[in-house]
C-alpha cells in the first residue's frame, strides 16, 4: 500500500508538472511560488474536483493559483473569481463583534435578551444560565444547529427573520449556555441581528465598515452584482450536477451569507497577520484570542471536522501546536456546492485560503488536512 501511494504521488507530480495553472504573485518569493504551485497541482489532481483556487501568504508575500474550471465549460478560476465562502462568514461576524467590543458599543458578556431588539421575544435559558454574545460567537449557546421550522420548498435554503422569531418562541436549549459547544448557524444569525440592533445599522453595513474596509477588501459582499455573478465559482453536487445560484435572507448573512475572492482572502489574511500594526490592533487582539478551552466542556459537537478543536475564539477554531505545525486559527465553510477553508498562524506570518467547487466528502476532508500541513511546511517550529 505504501509503495502504491508513493507511485501515485510520483505519477501525480509528473503529471502536475505538465499542467497549466493561473497564478498571480504579489512579490518575488521564488520558493513560495514554486512550492505552492506544485503542491496545489498535486492536491487538485488528488481531489478530482472541477475547479480549485489556492491563496497563500508568507511573511507578507503572496500567491494565488487556480486550477480546472471556474464553471462548466469556462476557463480556470483565478484571484477574482467570486466564491460563496459559506460558514467562513462566521469569522467575519466575529471580527464585527470584536470591533464593537473594542469601541465599547457592546460587551462580550452582554445578554442576547438585551441586545436582540425583538419586542416581546424571550430568549430561552437553561439551568438559570442566559445566552451571551460570547456564547453565540463560540458556539456555546445551547441552540441547535439550524432553525427547526418548515421552509418554503421553492426556497429551501432561505430562513426569514419572521421564521427565526417564530422558532425562538418555543425554542428549547440543548444544554446550559457556556457549559458545552455545539456548532450553530442559528446562533450566529442571532448574533448578527443583535450586533445590527446594538449599532443601529444593518448587518451588511457593519460588515463593510468593521471588517471589509479595514482590510482593504474590494470584492467581498453579501449581495452579488450582475458583473460579479458572471465570475461566480460554480458549485456542484456530489453527482457532479451544477447547482443554481440561490439567495439567503439578510438574517442569514452572519452565519453563511458572504461572497469573496481569493485575492480578497489574501488581503484579509495579510490584515490578520499584521502582528505589530497599529491600525486595528485592538480589534485584532480581541479577534485572535481563545475564549473557551475545550477541557471540561460537555457536549462538544461539530467543531473537529477540519482538525481537532482545542479552544474557540470569536468564530475561529483554535488548534494548538502539534509536531512541526504551529498554532492555527481556522474556519471551514460550504454552501451550494462550494467548499472553502481558511487558516493562519498569527505568530508565524503564514496563512492559506483554499476553495473547491464540488460537494465531495473525501475532497472536503482532504482540503483542510492539506492546508494545515502546508502551513506546517511554510512555518516550521
Amino acid at each position: 500500500m505504501k509503495k502504491t501511494g508513493q507511485a501515485f504521488r510520483t505519477a501525480a507530480i509528473s503529471l502536475a508538472l505538465g499542467l497549466s495553472a493561473t497564478a498571480t504573485a504579489s512579490a518575488d518569493d521564488a520558493f513560495l511560488k514554486d512550492m505552492v504551485t506544485l503542491q496545489g497541482q498535486i492536491a487538485f489532481l488528488q481531489m478530482r474536483v472541477p475547479g480549485m483556487v489556492l491563496g497563500v501568504v508568507r511573511n507578507g508575500e503572496s500567491i494565488v493559483v487556480g486550477y480546472g474550471e471556474r464553471a462548466d465549460h469556462a476557463g480556470e478560476p483565478d484571484g477574482d473569481t467570486m466564491i460563496r465562502v459559506g460558514s467562513i462568514s462566521k469569522v467575519f461576524a466575529g471580527q464585527v463583534l470584536a470591533s464593537l467590543v473594542a469601541d465599547g458599543t457592546v460587551k462580550l458578556s452582554d445578554r442576547l435578551q438585551d441586545r436582540l431588539g425583538w419586542p416581546g421575544a424571550t430568549v430561552p435559558t437553561k439551568d438559570g444560565r442566559e445566552i451571551t454574545l460570547l456564547d453565540l460567537a463560540t458556539h456555546g449557546s445551547g441552540l441547535p444547529r439550524e432553525v427547526t421550522i418548515a421552509r418554503d420548498p421553492a426556497h429551501p435554503e432561505l430562513v426569514s427573520r419572521e421564521m427565526y422569531k417564530t422558532a425562538l418562541k418555543d425554542q428549547q436549549l440543548l444544554f446550559a449556555p457556556g457549559t458545552g459547544l455545539h456548532y450553530s448557524n442559528y446562533g450566529f444569525d442571532l448574533l448578527g441581528e443583535a450586533l445590527s440592533n446594538s449599532s443601529g445599522k444593518s448587518y451588511a453595513q457593519l460588515l463593510q465598515e468593521r471588517a471589509f474596509a479595514p482590510a482593504g477588501l474590494k470584492d467581498t459582499v453579501v449581495r452579488l452584482s450582475d458583473e460579479q455573478k458572471a465570475r461566480l465559482f460554480q458549485g456542484h453536487g456530489p453527482d457532479g450536477e451544477a447547482y443554481p445560484l440561490s439567495d439567503v435572507s439578510d438574517m442569514q448573512a452572519a452565519a453563511s451569507g458572504v461572497f469573496s475572492t481569493a485575492n480578497d482572502m489574501v488581503r484579509w489574511l495579510k490584515w490578520h497577520l499584521d502582528r505589530f500594526g497599529r491600525d486595528g490592533a485592538e480589534m485584532r487582539t480581541l479577534d485572535h484570542a481563545a475564549y473557551v478551552v475545550r477541557d471540561g466542556l460537555d457536549p462538544v459537537s461539530g467543531l473537529d471536522e477540519s482538525g481537532h478543536m482545542d479552544a474557540m475564539g470569536l468564530g475561529w477554531i483554535v488548534m494548538n501546536p502539534e509536531g512541526s505545525r504551529p498554532l492555527i486559527l481556522q474556519k471551514a465553510g460550504g454552501r451550494q456546492g462550494t467548499l472553502s477553508y481558511i487558516a493562519f498562524s498569527p505568530a508565524r506570518g503564514v496563512g492559506v485560503f483554499m476553495s473547491i467547487n464540488k460537494f465531495d466528502f473525501a475532497a472536503g476532508t482532504s482540503m483542510p488536512a492539506f492546508v494545515n500541513e502546508l502551513i506546517g511546511q511554510l512555518a516550521p517550529r
